[in-house]
C-alpha cells in the first residue's frame, strides 16, 4: 500500500510498514503538484502540476515513479469560451477518475475531458461544455473560473456519474456524459441573491459511500450536505453550535454510508483551525451528530486548513495533509492520531492506494 501527497513542492510517496506510513521517494523537486491520481486498470500513476511559469503539465509512470513520461495536457477546441469574448485555456487539473481503462479530468475552467488511450489524445465532453447555463450561471469560487472538482462513478453502472463544479453544483450523467442534469434541489447558497437557485452552489467535494452509491455527501461553502436517495434531494447536516460547518474535505465509510469524517475550519473568512484546535469530526448516523476526534492532534496555536482532496480514507485508516505541511495517520477510524510528518510544504491532496 502507497501513500501519494501532493504537495506544492513535489509528489511524495510514503509505504505502509506495520500499520505505520514511512517515506519512499519524492518526484518533481521543488515543482506544485496540484493532483496525483493512480490508475489501477493500468498500473498507472499520473502528476499533475501546477507551474507558475509554464502552466499545466502531466506526467505518467508504468513503474511507480521510477520513471516518468511527460503527456501533452488537454486543449480546449478552437474559438471555446469561458465567457463570450473570454478564450478557454486550462488552468489547472482538479479532478482526476477512471472509468473502466478511460481517465476522466475535471478541470479549470470547467472541463471535463476523458482519455482511452492513456493520455495519447484527449476529448472535450461537448454536452457539458455546451451546457446553456454555463456561460451565465457558472461562476469562479476559489479560481478565478469555474473548476469541475469532483468526478463519481456509481459502481453498479459506469455510465452514471455524478460530478462537483464550483460554482455551480451537481450535475449527473445517466448515459456516459451523453447528457446532464443538474442535482441541487435542497443546498443552499447563501452568497446569491436567491439561495435556493438551481445553480451557483459551492460544492468542496463530492463523495459517494462504494457499498451504497445512492448515498452521496458533500462538504459544502456553506454547510455539510447529505443526500440518500441519489442526489435527488439534499439534507443539510451541519452540527448546531459544533465546529462541523466550514470545510473543505469529505470522506464515508467504504460500507456504512451514515459515516463520514469532515475537517471543519472558521469560515469561509477565516481559513483556520476552529479555536486554533486541529480536531477531525466524525458522524456515525448521517449527520444527526457529530464528535469531535482530537487525540494526538495540535489545541493550541494550530493555523491548519486542509484542502478538499488532502483527507484520504480507506479500511479504518484515515491520513490527511493540512495548509501548514503537517501530516497526520489514524488506524482507528480517527479515535486517534499519529504523525506522519511536520515538515512537508502545504499538501494539496493525498490518496492511499493499493500498489
Amino acid at each position: 500500500m502507497k501513500l501519494l501527497v501532493s504537495t506544492r513542492k513535489g509528489l511524495v510517496i510514503y509505504k505502509q510498514k506495520n500499520n505505520q506510513w514511512q517515506y519512499d521517494s519524492l518526484h518533481f523537486q521543488g515543482i506544485p503538484i496540484c493532483l496525483s491520481y493512480y490508475h489501477p486498470q493500468n498500473a498507472t500513476l499520473w502528476a499533475f502540476q501546477d507551474h507558475g511559469h509554464w502552466g499545466v503539465k502531466m506526467s505518467k509512470s508504468k513503474d511507480f515513479g521510477k520513471t516518468w513520461l511527460e503527456v501533452e495536457a488537454p486543449k480546449f477546441p478552437e474559438g471555446a469560451e469561458v465567457k463570450d469574448g473570454q478564450p478557454a485555456s486550462l488552468t489547472y487539473v482538479w479532478a482526476a477518475q477512471h472509468v473502466g481503462n478511460a481517465l476522466w479530468l475535471g478541470t479549470v475552467p470547467g472541463g471535463l475531458f476523458k482519455t482511452e488511450d492513456d493520455g495519447q489524445s484527449w476529448e472535450l465532453n461537448q454536452s457539458l461544455w455546451n451546457d446553456p447555463n454555463r456561460k451565465t450561471h457558472w461562476f469562479g469560487g476559489g479560481m478565478r473560473d469555474p473548476g469541475i472538482h469532483s468526478i463519481v462513478v456509481d459502481p453498479r453502472d459506469e455510465q452514471h456519474m455524478f460530478i462537483g463544479i464550483s460554482c455551480a453544483g451537481v450535475y449527473e450523467t445517466h448515459d456516459g456524459g451523453s447528457t446532464w442534469q443538474a442535482k441541487n434541489k435542497g443546498l443552499r447558497a447563501d452568497f446569491l441573491p436567491d439561495p435556493n437557485a438551481e445553480l451557483g452552489h459551492d460544492p468542496h467535494l463530492l463523495v459517494t459511500c462504494p457499498s451504497s452509491p445512492d448515498h452521496l455527501w458533500q462538504q459544502n461553502h456553506c454547510g455539510i450536505f447529505k443526500s440518500d436517495n441519489g442526489a435527488s434531494s439534499w439534507d443539510e447536516v451541519t452540527e448546531n453550535g459544533g465546529p462541523a460547518k466550514f470545510g473543505f474535505a469529505v470522506a464515508v465509510d467504504e460500507k456504512n454510508p451514515l459515516r463520514a469524517w469532515v475537517v471543519p475550519g472558521v469560515s469561509d473568512e477565516i481559513r483556520v483551525a476552529v479555536n486554533g484546535a486541529l480536531c477531525v469530526c466524525r458522524t456515525d448516523d448521517g449527520g444527526k451528530t457529530w464528535q469531535a476526534l482530537r487525540k494526538g492532534l495540535p489545541q493550541e496555536s494550530a493555523f491548519d486548513i486542509v484542502y478538499r482532496h488532502a483527507l484520504g480514507y480507506s479500511g479504518n485508516q484515515l491520513v490527511f495533509g493540512s495548509t501548514t505541511g503537517n501530516l497526520f495517520h489514524s488506524t482507528d477510524a480517527g479515535e486517534s492520531w499519529d504523525v506522519v510528518s511536520n515538515y512537508l510544504p502545504m499538501v494539496n491532496a493525498v490518496d492511499i492506494v493499493n500498489a
